[in-house]
């Protein structure tokens, strides 16, 4: 809607800035060329013959036009145009004749329009055709940023989706772990329940915007890695490495380095043999480089990459940073996992939670 009041404001400042043009072309006549002071009498002359394209113009501007040429019916358009201008030149030409008309003024030297009737009916309809122009290229502009503006509601939609890629599970999961938890160690339990706290307000408050401080998403990343410890024993080896203190203004989006580490705890542990997940995060010159390794067991073969996971950040990376202006590399062996990200950080200022 505010694109579309937009865009009818400037249409309509474009008409009366022509329209303001053409009804002070008298008064500059009467002073420029017959070069005495100006007189309204010589200007009422010219614009007694202006007033029929005025009367024209409104018509085919705000009913005409928008009635019959924005709606494509062409045919009723050309039609309503020949009647208006008819219908308007017929009451001009009976003015005319009942009318005692003075021209005692020269109107030749001072109108732009003293043609036959044929030639004032041919000026119309140009005109019309301009300003039928005019508001087609008018509409096109307005539906070109309407699809502009869906297009970015449906990429912001799809960006809000693929936030969300953290296996509902694992809160299902987590809370099971912490009941267990509660009558082995009841301290743990209050802090996984805490941290758990701490990812759901993450997940459903800090995530609504566009970036997130890079500290945050570390944090929650943390808050994700100690709750999912609970699950495994010493034989899972989980290790995070990043830089402990960085600028608040440094910020990614937000969800994104969790989708990774998830898809390495689904693909990378074990139950029956040692395994292990590394992570780390680095951070230099306005750049971001995140590494997660994990291994792989014997049992499992399907490929990493393959993973939706993976499918839907890429296409997230795509839709924050636009393709080629990230890296995002899966490096693949018979016993691990390695992916590489990296992306350039958002320098926005924003509140730490």
């Amino acid at each position: 809607m505010k694109i579309g009041n937009k865009q009818a404001i400037g249409e309509n400042l474009l008409y009366f800035l022509v329209w303001s043009a053409v009804i002070l072309v008298p008064v500059l006549n009467s002073q420029m060329l017959a070069q005495y002071p100006i007189n309204l009498q010589a200007a009422w002359v010219v614009w007694r013959q202006i007033i029929p394209y005025i009367s024209i113009f409104i018509v085919h501007n705000y009913w005409i036009a928008p009635q019959f040429l924005i709606r494509r019916e062409y045919l009723k358009y050309l039609a309503a145009n020949i009647v208006l201008v008819t219908i308007v030149f017929s009451i001009v030409g009976l003015y005319e004749r009942f009318v005692v008309v003075d021209y005692a003024l020269d109107p030749t030297r001072l109108s732009f329009t003293n043609y036959e009737a044929y030639w004032n009916i041919l000026f119309a309809l140009f005109m019309n055709g301009t300003n039928g122009g005019i508001k087609l290229l008018y509409q096109s502009l307005r539906d070109e940023q309407q699809m502009e503006l869906l297009k970015q509601e449906s990429l912001r939609a799809e960006m809000d989706a693929l936030k969300y890629q953290i296996n509902p599970h694992f809160f299902m999961n987590t809370l099971n772990n912490i009941h267990a938890l509660i009558d082995i160690d009841a301290e743990a339990a209050k802090r996984a329940v805490i941290d758990l706290s701490k990812m759901m307000r993450y997940v459903l408050y800090d995530s609504e915007r566009e970036a997130i401080s890079l500290t945050n998403d570390i944090r929650f990343l943390k808050n994700y890695i100690d709750l999912m410890r609970i699950r495994y024993t010493d034989e899972v080896e989980i290790t995070l490495d990043y830089p402990h203190e960085l600028p608040e203004k440094v910020a990614i989006p937000p969800l994104l380095l969790i989708v990774f580490v998830e898809n390495a705890f689904k693909y990378g542990v074990s139950y029956n043999e040692r395994s292990y997940i590394h992570i780390s995060v680095f951070y230099a010159e306005g750049s971001l480089t995140a590494l997660i390794s994990n291994s792989r067991p014997a049992i499992e073969e399907k490929p990493l990459s393959t993973g939706v996971g993976l499918e839907n950040v890429r296409k997230r990376l795509d839709l924050t940073y636009g393709p080629g202006n990230y890296t995002l590399a899966i490096h693949q062996e018979a016993s691990n996992y390695t992916i590489k990200l990296v992306i350039p950080t958002l320098h926005v200022e924003m509140s730490g939670h």
